[in-house]
């Protein structure tokens, strides 16, 4: 994505904060993850959660991939934008009867399931409606995935999966419900994984955990291994590492599993072709350090706030010698910060301001904390 003086000029005559999403970027993402994906026969679902935004969903759907969905509404959603039912998962730690029934109407591929109670309310319900729930089982590996806490999903002290002293109860137990039938096993250790290794690492458990299982008759038809891959926030230009990432479950899982194997990318898709723009309200000095306030704050971008996230921050309209700020946003939190001590061409009220790689987990993240508008979206081929 480049912010030529054409686009900026654009962008000037929108009013902000609201989201830009360079439609070409996006494109050559998926054309990449597709193209690296299929030449290995894997299967790519999408992570709505990551950027649910109609435009953006309904190109994701054009490339063919799946939807993987942690709610009913994103279930109903993806549908609605393109996403095939029968390649359509629905997982989450916490899934209501109103959802589980919305995904037993839908006919979707499958629920993940996380535990054994999830697996006797998913039997009861469908048995309620005259269905069978096809489930693959989520594992939780117990394997580090070197990323930000906050955001890790498969370790031993994480909420998400089962764990791997269950499978033998939880196995027992499945065996037993008249309702649900056993379609594979699922994985995901986490988001923003920049170490690839860790991938060897969850492959080497796969190929335990898949052998454990054949070993008992229940050979899976479909490993789901998660996503997770992450990208390069300092440089933005930088497209995810599609061909090392897939190459190293090509390379590492064992020959003899002949299951389907699928990817649940989400952030690697998204989050490059999009940029949140804000305006400059104030320059504010203080006893240490100089603010930038700007019109957006953590209720359009909440990463920085939640998870003290980087993201690259540019100023768009001002080609004057670099000065250090702290920019922050309009709400009443102190953590309501972009980043501090960021050098900045010298930054004045009025200036166009893009803060990068806000193309997932950004517009979705949104909220109206302080009666604040929800911002708006833009897209490069409609500007």
């Amino acid at each position: 994505m480049t912010f030529t003086r054409e686009i900026t000029g654009r962008l000037r005559s929108q009013r902000t904060p609201f989201y830009y999403y360079d439609m070409d970027v996006l494109r050559e993402t998926l054309t990449i993850a597709s193209r690296e994906s299929a030449a290995r026969g894997f299967t790519v679902h999408y992570a709505v959660k990551a950027n649910f935004n109609p435009v953006i969903m309904k190109t994701i759907a054009e490339y063919g991939f799946g939807a993987d969905c942690v709610s009913g509404n994103e279930t109903e959603h993806a549908l609605n934008c393109g996403f095939q039912a029968e390649e359509t998962v629905f997982a989450g730690v916490g899934k209501s009867d109103h959802e589980i029934e919305t995904g037993l109407r839908l006919g979707i591929k499958c629920f993940n399931c996380e535990s054994v109670a999830e697996l006797k309310v998913l039997d009861e319900i469908a048995g309620r409606m005259g269905k069978k729930a096809s489930v693959a089982l989520r594992i939780n590996p117990n394997i580090e995935a070197h990323t930000i806490r906050n955001i890790t999903t498969g370790t031993d002290e994480n909420k998400f999966g089962i764990r791997i002293t269950e499978l033998d109860k939880v196995v027992t137990i499945m065996s037993q419900l008249n309702n649900i039938v056993y379609r594979g096993i699922h994985f995901h250790i986490g988001s923003q994984v920049t170490d690839l290794n860790v991938y060897r690492n969850l492959c080497t458990r796969v190929n335990q955990i898949y052998d454990w299982f054949t070993d008992r008759g229940l050979e899976p038809e479909v490993i789901n291994v998660g996503g997770g891959l992450g990208i390069n926030y300092n440089e933005p230009e930088i497209l995810p590492p599609f061909k090392e990432y897939f190459d190293i479950f090509s390379i590492h899982l064992d020959r003899k599993i002949r299951s389907s194997i699928s990817f649940e990318l989400g952030r690697s898709l998204t989050a490059g072709c999009g940029s949140l723009i804000s305006s400059v309200l104030f320059v504010k000095e203080g006893a240490a350090e100089t603010f930038v306030i700007l019109d957006a704050g953590m209720t359009e971008l909440l990463r920085p706030a939640l998870y003290h996230a980087f993201h690259l921050i540019e100023n768009l309209t001002s080609e004057l010698p670099v000065k250090k700020y702290t920019v922050a946003g309009p709400v009443c939190e102190t953590t309501d910060t972009f980043g501090k001590f960021i050098a900045l061409p010298e930054t004045m009220r009025g200036d166009l301001i893009a803060i990068r790689s806000a193309g997932a987990y950004g517009e979705a993240m949104a909220s109206r904390y302080n009666l604040r508008s929800l911002p708006g979206s833009v897209f490069s081929d409609k500007l």
